[in-house]
């Protein structure tokens, strides 16, 4: 990954222009700007300066047509007026390269940072296709987390694409920091769609810290970006993974969050004409959802792969949501982060009932499966009778498998938390102990049946 500096100083120097296509404003309205130009020579996507009397003002063609070219700007249209000059160029080279490992950058490959960052001689197109299907190979091994319930109970192998569905406040960022600090991977590439200011330059200094960032690229884009710096997000931080998946690198891409992903991309089917009648979102969310999913995943050839984990918000737990939905679909396993068990102060609140990896049960021996099949078997009986254990109308003895499930509770509960370095076999005879538990005796028990 290494570059010629004299090839990137090119790269850089390149796209400088004496001459620029330019045109004048010609209709303002809440969400787009329409501007008079030689459409012929205009592309969507290209970029553009408005100069108006408040300064300048940036945005993107998202619609050409026969009246010219539609803008949709960073911020409000407030100040733009009829006749104002515009200036088109088109959109900036992407080029990452290896030495944008421990960085911070914007969709377009600039710093964030405040230090200087050159891109690479040859430039990669943010919205590639996904390698073709059927060279692609197989999921790989099990991977190595930091986190016993992912070594365990919700395995993630090489070359996985796992949904991470969380609610606000439930510990959503800690747990991607703690893959990124934890799981075995060459590179660590991490997209903050929407983010609030305060919170990237959080999540960089003080929850991934010095470590995280040794082997991390960050892609930020804040949330008073405009919708196609949002969108661009994203899709930036897969064309960052597959320069280092071509490379043969194995990367681990956090993309945090899709669901802002699509609301960008909302914004900006609705300025370019689209109705939004999928409850609220436009008939293309579905394939733009599974044309950024497809991009990730093993590779082919002598190509390294793109594990991948795709965090979704979900209001009031709700998976039946649009993007929770569409989403599953096109995963291999979905993690749920559950209030419920954070406010209890269990962290990560990962609620294994209703999680699922379809890694399992490849990624498993034959002997591993049977310690996951029992602890998952004790977790749900628990979970379907929490309510009435827990109001002491059940009485001990009534249900073998309900006796087990309770005086194991704590174990798996207390297993859960465990972060640390040991690896999955040391994991895995600690979740043997904590299911090889007796049923209660009946004078243990809170309560009887009244």
């Amino acid at each position: 990954m290494q570059e010629n500096l004299l090839d990137q100083m090119r790269r850089a120097i390149e796209p400088l222009r004496h001459i620029h296509l330019s045109g004048h404003v010609i209709g303002v309205s809440a969400a787009t700007v329409l501007c008079s130009c030689d459409t012929s020579e205009t592309r969507v996507g290209d970029r553009a300066v408005i100069h108006t009397g408040a300064g300048k003002r940036l945005g993107e063609v998202v619609r050409l047509d026969q009246t010219g070219a539609h803008l949709i700007i960073d911020g409000a249209t407030d100040g733009v007026s009829i006749s104002d000059p515009v200036v088109f160029q088109p959109a900036p080279a992407f080029a990452p390269h290896g030495g944008w490992i421990g960085r911070v950058i914007d969709p377009d490959g600039k710093p964030l940072d405040g230090r200087p960052l050159l891109p690479a001689a040859s430039t990669r197109d943010i919205n590639a296709a996904a390698p073709p299907s059927h060279q692609r190979r197989g999921l790989g091994h099990r991977l190595e987390t930091g986190l016993a319930v992912f070594n365990t109970l919700l395995p993630l192998v090489r070359g996985q694409r796992v949904g991470l569905f969380a609610g606000s406040g439930v510990g959503k960022s800690m747990l991607l920091a703690d893959l990124a600090r934890g799981v075995d991977a060459d590179v660590i590439v991490i997209a903050l769609v929407g983010e609030r200011g305060r919170e990237v330059g959080h999540f960089v200094q003080n929850v991934l810290g010095d470590n995280g960032m040794k082997r991390a690229v960050v892609v930020a884009a804040t949330s008073d970006s405009g919708p196609q710096v949002r969108r661009r997000c994203a899709l930036s931080a897969m064309a960052v993974a597959e320069s280092f998946r071509d490379a043969g690198q194995h990367v681990l891409l956090l993309i945090d969050s899709v669901t802002r992903f699509c609301e960008a991309h909302r914004e900006l089917a609705v300025a370019s004409g689209e109705s939004a009648n999928l409850r609220g979102y436009p008939a293309s969310t579905g394939p733009a959802i599974a044309r950024l999913c497809e991009r990730a995943g093993p590779g082919s050839g002598a190509s390294g792969d793109i594990t991948a984990v795709f965090s979704v918000l979900v209001a009031g737990s709700d998976m039946e949501e649009p993007v929770a939905d569409m989403l599953r679909g096109v995963l291999d396993g979905h993690i749920v982060l559950d209030r419920e068990i954070a406010e209890r102060g269990r962290f990560p609140a990962v609620d294994v009932v209703r999680s699922v990896s379809r890694a399992l049960p490849d990624a498993a021996n034959d002997k591993e499966n049977e310690i996951i099949a029992r602890a998952r078997a004790l977790l749900g009986t628990y979970a379907r009778s929490e309510m009435m254990v827990q109001a002491g109308l059940y009485v001990a003895g009534s249900d073998p498998m309900l006796d087990a499930a309770i005086s194991a509770a704590p174990a798996l509960d207390s297993f859960q938390t465990i972060k640390d370095a040991r690896g999955t076999l040391a994991h895995f005879a600690k979740l043997r102990q904590a299911i090889a538990t007796s049923p209660m005796r009946p004078d243990a028990t809170q309560g009887t049946a009244g």
